[in-house]
């Protein structure tokens, strides 16, 4: 009889502290800074994220030059190909970026300078799409990421929605076209 004093207890306290980190790791995030998520907004780098379909690729220039790939969920993936807009909500948008490097192996090869690469990878940009919670910025909530961790700075996230705005609002604030 008293082995079962004991581990009903004992028992019961396992559980209890195993559905409390469910809830915590299953939690939604709110708009605000965590460990992980942005500053501003909240938004978090996706699990499996780098696994999505691809979208379309961009190369920037001026100061800092990089290559982009962008990427979406299946949420996203359908609203491209069906041209749905507004994006739905629970659209994911993920933008990697990488130094714009030329390669002198592959210009080697070539005979002359004509092969640019993805070089070292400088951050990643998440867009998350959510009507209600990130009314105030055209439905959508925005994170910058680099290594791994959210960019801190508050400017860099805000300065995200600005760039959007200036879209035109058939785009639904999204830079990328879907290349078939």
């Amino acid at each position: 009889m008293t082995w079962k004093i004991v581990v009903l207890p004992a028992t019961a306290g396992i559980i209890g502290v195993l559905l409390g980190l469910s809830i915590v790791a299953h939690a939604d995030s709110t708009p605000g800074a965590d460990a992980e998520g942005s500053p501003v907004f909240g938004v978090k780098l996706p699990e499996g994220y780098r696994n999505w379909q691809f979208v379309s690729i961009a190369h920037e220039e001026g100061e800092k030059p990089d290559i982009r790939v962008i990427l979406g969920n299946d949420i996203a993936m359908k609203a491209y190909r069906e041209g749905t807009l507004p994006f739905p909500d629970g659209t994911i948008i993920a933008r990697l970026a990488y130094k714009y490097e030329s390669s002198p192996q592959n210009n080697a090869v070539f005979g002359r300078d004509q092969s640019f690469v993805a070089g070292e990878p400088t951050n990643v940009q998440i867009e998350v799409k959510d009507s209600k919670r990130y009314a105030s910025t055209g439905g959508w909530g925005y994170g910058q990421f680099e290594n791994g961790k959210p960019n801190p700075s508050e400017k860099i996230v805000n300065s995200c929605f600005a760039c959007h705005t200036k879209l035109p609002t058939a785009t639904d604030l999204i830079f990328t076209k879907y290349s078939q």
